[in-house]
């Protein structure tokens, strides 16, 4: 194993020693897949690993290049397109980071698009101005819809002389004609003594987080402040009500109805989850009767992602408690 390579374009890259193994032996060989699928928790490091392989690739060096670094972090190497999923607002796609900077309440989940793709296919398609090959980077696949996966499978069965990059939280997140195109790269959760690590680098520690943020980081320190975001972005919310377990049906209306108003549909999902953890940690003494209110917590999940009424859903969710006593 070449230690340089790890030194200077993995170095940042904490925990997952699998993944750096697999890409460093294929730029050393100069063994090239021409799409590979990065499969991983969110905030584990996947993003940053890409970067870094894409680094060596298009410098043709396995050591990478320091002034290849900046570029690429900067998004504006001319022979790299990094893709996102997007929100719809006025006519425009906007990235998340584009939609937090408008203030944009979104009351949908974003997507990957058709338009999109096919950007990618064409990117891919042309001649390299600068590197050796043209590359992309699409992120978020588990949010491409039914026409973009037809248009991405289709570069992938033509991929031309580019190379392609794609992040998915899991195999089972992508459809089986795309991850057969693909070289898989597992990447994992961390263990609590790299998230420390890399929590430290950071300039964070993790003693001030609640049990319920731990447990929703699963051991990604992206994650983690993430949840940390959304925590205090709601603090004082929803959540301190739904600690306690409401007494009245109007109680149970108001707080759908304040939910529903206040938080966009991604706020929404995140304090799902919260509700659930918060409910598996207090209900150790009554397993029954948890496992039926987090399954009823998982049913409003995916109603909400389905585009059912939020407030009536949630109304229904905080009802159905009472009308069993």
């Amino acid at each position: 194993m070449n230690a340089s390579v790890r030194e200077t374009v993995f170095a940042d890259v904490t925990g997952q020693a699998q993944a750096v193994d697999l890409l460093q032996a294929s730029l050393e060989k100069q063994r090239l897949a021409p799409a590979y699928l990065f499969c991983g928790p969110h905030g584990v490091g996947r993003r940053r690993t890409a970067l870094r392989f894409l680094e060596a690739v298009l410098g043709g060096h396995p050591q990478g290049n320091p002034s290849q670094r900046r570029r690429l972090e900067k998004g504006n190497h001319p022979d790299l397109l990094v893709v996102e999923p997007t929100y719809s607002s006025q006519g425009r796609l906007l990235t998340p980071a584009e939609a937090d900077g408008q203030g944009l309440k979104k009351r949908s989940l974003p997507q990957l698009r058709l338009e999109q793709v096919r950007d990618v296919g064409r990117f891919l398609a042309r001649k390299p101005l600068e590197g050796q090959r043209s590359c992309a980077l699409l992120d978020g696949v588990e949010h491409l819809n039914e026409a973009a996966a037809n248009a991405l499978l289709k570069t992938l069965e033509e991929p031309g002389g580019g190379l392609l990059v794609l992040l998915a939280p899991s195999r089972n997140h992508v459809l089986s004609t795309i991850r057969s195109r693909c070289q898989a790269v597992n990447f994992r959760a961390l263990s609590p003594a790299a998230l420390q690590q890399v929590l430290l680098g950071l300039g964070h520690t993790g003693e001030e987080d609640s049990p319920e943020l731990l447990a929703l980081a699963a051991g990604s320190p992206g994650e983690l402040l993430r949840h940390r975001q959304q925590l205090q972005a709601l603090n004082p919310g929803p959540q301190t009500l739904l600690e306690q377990p409401l007494q009245t049906p109007r109680q149970a209306l108001t707080l759908a109805r304040d939910i529903a108003e206040r938080l966009d549909i991604e706020q929404q999902l995140w304090l799902i989850g919260w509700w659930q953890q918060h409910l598996w940690r207090q209900g150790c003494g009554q397993p029954s009767l948890t496992r039926g209110r987090v399954w009823a917590l998982e049913r409003l999940h995916r109603q909400l992602r389905g585009h059912v009424q939020p407030r009536l859903a949630w109304e229904v969710t905080l009802l159905e408690p009472l009308a069993k006593r």
